[in-house]
């Protein structure tokens, strides 16, 4: 279980309060304004932004000690977490060694994930050579590798066309089950939400709100939500 423990996320003139918990394994979305907090809300769970009160855990356990790299979380960023200057397989072979001293197991398991995500045979090039979705696929395949029980989507696949976006949300539920990852991904598509997350939450006015079932949270929008989706 993720909780948020009267975490209070505050910087200058921002404030954003999250009080709830949600079960491992569930699929959220998290939607509402520009501004409102939706990326502050993920960059709490992932170590980037320390509350200023209030504890985030996972499984009972305060994360708040924990550096970001020893938190059990992957976050996909919009610029897809991929360095420009190393190749396909070295960029995957960062989530299982920082050093790079791959084990030839491991780079075995680098040229499998490939082959899961349609992108064998492309471990030698770089990102400037691979296409929006070919990098939308490489992110989702160094997640699968590093198996973290909580996976953070900020909007990766922002850029992409329609079609191509719905066959990477697919491929990340696949994922999902694959490992068992809670799911939280940032949207600013209600589309997006209906069609991958069975819960949604409402970050709106300085509130991330509870997560509410989908379908009912948009079948009846609070006001905050209303006015958000015009």
């Amino acid at each position: 279980m993720l909780q948020f423990d009267d975490v209070l996320l505050a910087q200058d003139d921002f404030r954003l309060t999250v009080d709830w918990s949600v079960g491992a394994g569930a699929r959220v979305a998290v939607i509402g304004p520009s501004g409102a907090g939706k990326s502050t809300l993920l960059s709490a769970v992932a170590g980037f932004f320390a509350p200023r009160r209030g504890r985030v855990l996972w499984q009972g356990a305060d994360l708040g000690p924990l550096n970001p790299g020893a938190r059990p979380v992957t976050i996909l960023f919009q610029d897809q977490n991929l360095f420009p200057h190393l190749t396909l397989a070295l960029n995957l072979g960062l989530g299982l060694r920082p050093d790079l001293r791959l084990s030839a197991a491991q780079k075995a398991q680098v040229d499998t994930v490939l082959d899961r995500v349609g992108l064998a045979g492309m471990g030698a090039r770089k990102p400037p050579q691979l296409s929006g979705g070919q990098i939308g696929r490489a992110s989702l395949a160094r997640a699968l590798l590093r198996a973290r029980p909580v996976l953070l989507l900020d909007e990766p696949f922002a850029a992409l066309g329609p079609a191509l976006k719905a066959e990477m949300l697919t491929l990340v539920g696949e994922i999902a089950d694959e490992t068992g990852a809670l799911v939280m991904m940032v949207t600013h598509d209600p589309a997006d939400a209906r069609a991958f997350a069975a819960l949604t939450v409402l970050v709106a006015e300085g509130v991330a709100h509870a997560p509410v079932e989908t379908a009912v949270l948009f079948a009846d929008p609070p006001p905050a939500l209303r006015a958000y989706l015009g």
